[in-house]
C-alpha cells in the first residue's frame, strides 16, 4: 500500500515523479518534473512551446483550476488566413510554463526549480531512446515531416535510437538557472522572440510578457455520491461535467458492458456536444457554462435522450494530441494535468536557437464573427480538460486523457466504470471505449467502437458502428488515480507506454 503516486504516459517521467514523491516532494513539484521531462521524451505530443491546463487540490479537497492558455499575438489583427501547419499556424503565445509557476506557488512556494528540471535537461543533452509512440507519429507524418522547419532530427528518429536535443537542453538549462519567468522576460525570452522572427512570426516582447496562467475556482457538478471538478472556459471542461450530469439524471447505470449502458453514454455525449459551440473566452463564458450545468438545463438535455434509438449526428469531430499526468503526495495534495502542443508535432516548426517546437493551438480560432473569433489578446477554445472528483470533501479520483474532442468521451467511460461499476483504475482503463466522429483513418461521423459484446445491439438502435481495434490509440491515452484514505492506486493507459 502506498500513500503517494505519480502516473504519466512515459515510464521515464513516471519514475522521476515517483522518486520525488518518495523523497517528500509536493505533488506540484513532481508534476513539474514530469511535465518538463515529457516535453523532451514525447516531443510529438507536448512541449514547452505549448499550453497546459491543471487542477490542483489540497488535502482538504479545495480544488483550484489553472488555465495556461496562450493569448493571440498582437499581429493577429491582420491575419486573413489560418493554416494548420507551418509558421502561419503560430498565432498564440505558449503558457505551459506559466502553469508550472502557478502550481509551484500554490503547493511549494520558494522551492528550488533546478532539481525538477535536471532530468529533462539530462535527457535532452545526453539523449534518450525513442519510443514506439514517437516513431508511430513520425511514420504517420512521413510524407510531410521532412519538409517541416527544423525537423531533420525528428524525421530520421526511429524506435530505440538515441535522440539528442542540444538546443532544447540549453533552453531548459536557462530556465533552471534564471527561473521559469525567463521564458517570458529577459535574455531567454529575447532568444525565443528572435527565433520566432527568424521564421516570420512578428511576435513582440509584450506578447510573451503578457502570457498568464489564470487560476481560480473550477466548474462543478454532482454525480452519484461524488463532486466532479473541471477547468472553466475557454476549455471544454464544462462538456465533461454536462455529460455526467445528464447521465446522473438518466438513473442507475445498466449492466456493465451492455449495449444499453454504452447507448446512454453515447447519447449523453451527443446531448452535451450540442451546447459546446458557444464556449470561448468571452466575458460571459463562465455564466454560460454555469447555465449548462443548471438542474433545469440538465433535466432538459436528459429528457431529450431516447433510450432505444440513436440521435442523428452530423457534427464534425476534431483530433489533437496531448499528455495526461497526475500526482498525489504524502500530505494529500493532488495534481491532475494535461499538457499539449495541439496537433501531433504542433505547428511543425522547431525554433532553431532554442529547440522549441511551437504549438498551433491558435489554428482552432475562426475568422468569422461569433464565438472563438481570432483577435489579439484572445485565448482560443481549448480541448484540455483534466478532472478531479472529491468524495466527502476529500480528493477521491484524478483522471484525464489525450484526445481533443475525444477527451470528454473517454472521461465519461472511465468515470462510469470507476464510480458506477466499481472498477479499479487499471480495470477501468481497459474497458472498451467509443469515439464519436471522424478519425485519421475513417472520415465518416460514425461511432468508432472497440470490441464489445453489445456492438450488434448498438447497431440495432441506429448507431453507425465502425469497429476499431482493442486498446486502440484512437481512443485516447488516459490515466487515473483513486484515493481512499491513505491508500492510493492508479494506472496509465494500456494504449500507451506509461
Amino acid at each position: 500500500m502506498t500513500d503517494h503516486l505519480a502516473i504519466s504516459p512515459h515510464p521515464m517521467a513516471t519514475a522521476v515523479g515517483n522518486e520525488l514523491l518518495a523523497a517528500g516532494a509536493a505533488a506540484a513539484e513532481a508534476a513539474v518534473a514530469i511535465g518538463a521531462l515529457l516535453s523532451v521524451v514525447m516531443p510529438h505530443f507536448c512541449g514547452i512551446g505549448g499550453d497546459a491546463v491543471w487542477l490542483a487540490a489540497d488535502a482538504e479537497g479545495t480544488v483550484t483550476a489553472i488555465n495556461g492558455i496562450g493569448q493571440a499575438f498582437s499581429f493577429t489583427e491582420n491575419v486573413a488566413q489560418i493554416e494548420m501547419r507551418g509558421p502561419r499556424s503560430i498565432l498564440t503565445t505558449a503558457a505551459a510554463i506559466r502553469t508550472w509557476e502557478t502550481a509551484i506557488a500554490l503547493q511549494a512556494p520558494g522551492c528550488d526549480i533546478a532539481p525538477l528540471l535536471e532530468p529533462a535537461i539530462k535527457a535532452a543533452r545526453d539523449g534518450f531512446p525513442v519510443g514506439a509512440s514517437q516513431e508511430f507519429w513520425t511514420q504517420f507524418r512521413a510524407d510531410e515531416i521532412g519538409n517541416w522547419l527544423g525537423f531533420e532530427t525528428y524525421a530520421e528518429a526511429r524506435q530505440g535510437q538515441k535522440m539528442i536535443q542540444p538546443a532544447l537542453a540549453g533552453t531548459l538549462s536557462a530556465l533552471s538557472e534564471n527561473g521559469l519567468d525567463s521564458f517570458y522576460q529577459g535574455d531567454l525570452a529575447a532568444r525565443i522572440l528572435a527565433d520566432l522572427r527568424n521564421i516570420g512570426i512578428n511576435a513582440r516582447p509584450e506578447d510573451l510578457a503578457a502570457t498568464r496562467a489564470e487560476h481560480g475556482a473550477p466548474m462543478q457538478v454532482a454525480y452519484r455520491d461524488v463532486l466532479l471538478h473541471a477547468p472553466p472556459p475557454p476549455t471544454q471542461g464544462v462538456t465533461t461535467l454536462e455529460i455526467m450530469g445528464i447521465l446522473d439524471r438518466l438513473g442507475p447505470a445498466p449492466e456493465m458492458g451492455s449495449a444499453d449502458d454504452y447507448h446512454l453514454m453515447v447519447e449523453a455525449v451527443k446531448a452535451a456536444f450540442l451546447d459546446r459551440g458557444r464556449i470561448d473566452d468571452a466575458d460571459d463564458a463562465r455564466a454560460y457554462a454555469e447555465k449548462l450545468l443548471s438542474p433545469a438545463h440538465l433535466d432538459e438535455r436528459a429528457a431529450s435522450v431516447d433510450r432505444q434509438s440513436a440521435r442523428a449526428w452530423p457534427h464534425v469531430f476534431e483530433t489533437a494530441d496531448t499528455v495526461y499526468f497526475a500526482a498525489r503526495d504524502r500530505k494529500g495534495r493532488c495534481i491532475s494535468a494535461l499538457q499539449s502542443t495541439y496537433y501531433d508535432w504542433g505547428s511543425g516548426c522547431c525554433l532553431p536557437q532554442t529547440g522549441i517546437i511551437w504549438h498551433n493551438r491558435g489554428a482552432s480560432f475562426r475568422l468569422t464573427d461569433g464565438p472563438n473569433r481570432l483577435r489579439p489578446g484572445r485565448r482560443p477554445f481549448h480541448t484540455l480538460t483534466p478532472g478531479i472528483a472529491t468524495r466527502g470533501g476529500k480528493p477521491y479520483l484524478l483522471y484525464g486523457t489525450q484526445g481533443a474532442d475525444g477527451q470528454p468521451q473517454t472521461s465519461c467511460v472511465i468515470l462510469r466504470h470507476m464510480i458506477d461499476h466499481g472498477l479499479a483504475p487499471n480495470e477501468a482503463l481497459h474497458a472498451p471505449r467509443f469515439l464519436l466522429g471522424r478519425t485519421f483513418s475513417d472520415s465518416r461521423d460514425s461511432l468508432k467502437l472497440e470490441p464489445m459484446r453489445g456492438s450488434n445491439a448498438l447497431q440495432a438502435m441506429g448507431h453507425e458502428v465502425s469497429p476499431i481495434p482493442a486498446l486502440s490509440p484512437l481512443a485516447g491515452l488516459a490515466g487515473a488515480i483513486r484515493i481512499e484514505g491513505n491508500e492510493v492506486i492508479g494506472a496509465s493507459d494500456p494504449r500507451g507506454a506509461g
